[in-house]
C-alpha cells in the first residue's frame, strides 16, 4: 500500500509518497506566500495552504496506482492560530508561531497569572509563539472577530479538517497551544477560563496515530483518490521529525543541528522540570517528550564562515582542527537570544579566552563547540529528571561534518547516529498514517522497520574526559553575564 505525508512547513508543503516498508516513491514541494502586515507580525492564508496541498498530492499521485493509497497524515508548523467561525469560514489570516505580537499578553501570562500556575495547568510556561497569548491578543485588539470564532484550530488540522470533516487535533501539536494539561492529555478548564474559550471550540484531541476519518466524497473526487483513504491525527513539526528519525521509546533521543537547534527525548513518562527550561510536551508515539530549542545552531557556523571569515568552504577551514578537547576560547552561540535552557532573549553571542596567540582555527573551533556545549545545557535538564540518555540520532546540516559530530559524540559522552534519510515531518506523516492504517502495530514497530542508522560516532574515555573539564567552564560563563547582557539590550 502507499502512504502519504504532509509537512506544513512555514514557506512551503513538502509531500511525500511512501510504502509500506519505507521506500519513498515520490516527494513534491509547493511553496506559498508568507505576509508581515506590520513590523513582528507573521500570517499565512490557510487557503494557500489548502490549494498547494491539493495541487501537491495531485501531483504525488499522478503516476501512481492511486488504488494503492490507503491513508494520509501529516507533520506542522506548531502553535499557529486558525479561526473559524460557525460556517467553518476562516475568520482572518492565521496567526503563525514566528507572529511576535503577543509580548504583552506572554507578560500577562507569565507574570499575573503566574508561571507556576501555568506549569500546572498545561506542564509549560507562555512564550509568544504559542496560540493561548495569539487568542488574548485577539480577544483584546479583535474583540468583533474573537465573538465570531466558532472553532480554534492549528494549521495541520485545518487540512486535515478540509480533507475529513472533522474537526481534530493531536497531542503533541496540542501541547503547544498552552491549552492542553498535557500530562491528562485533555484540555485545561483554566487555561479555557483564562483565554475566555469554550471547550465546544476547540477540537476533538486523539493520539497521532489514530485515524480521524476518511476522505470526503468530494474531496475524494477532487485529488482523486479513493474515498477509503485514512485521515490520521498526525503531529507537530518536531514530534512527527521525531517519528521519522525513529526517536520513539523511552530515552530515545534526536539532535537537530540546522539553523536552529533542537533537543527532542523521548520519555514513556511523563516528567517537567521545576524551571520549564524544556518545553514538556505529549509524544506522537502514545507518550511523552522533552524538547530543548536552542536559536542559533548551525546558523552560528554560517555566520562565522560566510560573514566573518567570508568563505563558503566550510569543510577547509576545519581542516585545521586538531587539537580537540584542548581549546581555551570559548563561544556563547546566543546569536538570537537564548530559549532552551535559558530563555533569554538579550542573551548574545560571546567569544572569550582569547590571547595573542590564538588563530582562526581556535575560534572556529570555538564555535562549533560552543553550539555542542549549548545542546549539553539541555541534556544536562534531562538528567536531573533521572532520564537516561545513552545514544542519539543526529540530523539537520550541521549534522554533514564529520568534525562536529566527533565534538558532540564526546562533548555528550553519548554515541551519535547519522540516519539513511533525513525527510523528516513528511516521512514522520506518512508512517503515521501506515499505523492508523493497521500496517504497524505502534509507532515504535513502524520506526524499527523502516528507520535506518548508517553510521556511529563513539565517544572516546580521554576525548570525553577533557570535554567534560571544558564544559563546566562554558556553564559558568553565562551567569557571569547574564546582568551585563541585560545592560546592553
Amino acid at each position: 500500500m502507499l502512504y502519504i505525508g504532509v509537512d506544513l512547513g512555514t514557506s512551503a508543503v513538502k509531500l511525500l509518497l511512501m510504502q509500506t516498508d519505507g521506500t519513498i516513491k515520490k516527494i513534491v514541494s509547493k511553496e506559498y506566500p508568507l505576509s508581515f502586515p506590520k513590523t513582528g507580525w507573521s500570517e499565512q492564508n490557510p487557503a494557500d495552504w489548502w490549494n498547494a496541498c491539493v495541487a501537491g498530492i495531485q501531483e504525488l499521485v499522478a503516476e501512481a496506482d492511486k488504488s494503492q493509497v490507503a491513508g494520509i497524515s501529516f507533520g506542522g508548523q506548531m502553535h499557529g492560530l486558525v479561526a473559524l467561525d460557525k460556517h467553518d469560514e476562516v475568520i482572518r489570516p492565521a496567526i503563525l508561531w514566528n507572529d511576535g505580537r503577543t509580548t504583552e499578553e506572554t507578560e500577562y501570562l507569565n507574570e499575573t497569572v503566574g508561571r507556576e500556575k501555568l506549569s500546572q495547568y498545561t506542564a509549560n510556561i507562555a512564550f509568544a509563539g504559542f496560540t493561548a497569548p495569539k487568542l488574548l491578543w485577539m480577544k483584546k485588539h479583535e474583540p468583533e472577530l474573537f465573538a465570531k470564532i466558532d472553532k480554534i484550530m492549528l494549521p495541520k488540522d485545518y487540512i486535515a479538517y478540509r480533507l475529513s470533516g472533522v474537526h481534530c487535533t493531536d497531542v503533541s501539536d496540542a501541547s503547544g497551544m498552552l491549552l492542553m494539561d498535557v500530562k491528562n492529555k485533555c484540555w485545561s478548564k483554566e487555561m479555557m477560563e483564562i483565554c475566555g474559550i469554550k471547550e465546544q471550540q476547540l477540537a476533538h484531541i486523539y493520539e497521532s496515530y489514530e485515524a480521524v476519518g476518511t476522505l470526503l466524497p468530494e474531496t475524494a473526487q477532487l485529488l482523486g483518490l479513493p474515498q477509503s483513504v485514512i485521515v490520521a491525527a498526525g503531529a507537530g513539526d518536531n514530534a512527527a521529525a521525531a517519528v521519522g528519525t525513529g526517536t520513539v521509546g523511552d530515552g530515545s533521543c534526536n539532535l537537530s543541528l540546522g539553523t536552529s537547534g533542537t533537543v527532542f527525548i523521548a520519555s514513556d513518562q511523563f516528567a517537567v522540570d521545576s524551571h520549564n527550561a524544556l518545553h514538556a510536551f505529549a509524544h506522537a508515539d502514545g507518550h511523552y517528550h522533552l524538547m530543548g530549542c536552542m536559536l542559533s545552531a548551525a546558523s552560528c557556523n554560517k555566520w562565522w564562515m560566510e560573514d566573518i571569515l567570508e568563505t563558503k568552504d566550510f569543510a577547509a577551514q576545519q581542516e585545521g582542527i586538531t587539537k580537540l578537547g584542548e581549546n581555551h576560547v570559548y563561544f556563547l552561540p546566543y546569536l538570537m537570544g537564548e530559549r532552551s535552557p535559558h530563555n533569554d532573549p538579550k542573551a548574545r553571542g560571546t567569544f572569550i579566552g582569547m590571547t595573542m596567540d590564538t588563530t582562526r582555527a581556535d575560534m572556529t573551533q570555538a564555535v562549533l563547540e560552543g553550539v555542542a556545549f549549548a545542546l549539553r545545557d539541555s541534556f544536562e535538564v534531562a538528567k536531573l529528571l533521572g532520564i537516561q540518555i545513552e545514544r542519539t540520532k543526529i540530523c539537520g546540516g550541521g549534522a554533514k561534518s564529520p568534525l562536529w559530530k566527533k565534538m558532540i559524540a564526546n562533548i555528550l559522552n553519548i554515541k551519535v547516529d547519522t540516519l539513511a534519510s533525513e525527510e523528516g515531518p513528511a516521512l514522520g506523516g506518512a508512517m503515521l498514517a501506515a499505523v492508523a492504517n493497521g500496517e504497524y502495530e505502534s509507532v515504535a514497530q513502524a520506526a524499527e522497520a523502516i528507520v535506518k542508522v548508517t553510521d556511529t560516532v563513539e565517544p572516546q574515555a580521554e576525548l570525553a574526559a577533557l570535554y567534560e573539564k571544558r564544559y563546566q567552564t562554558f556553564r559558568e560563563i553565562y551567569p557571569k553575564l547574564k546582568e551585563t547582557f541585560q545592560e546592553m539590550a
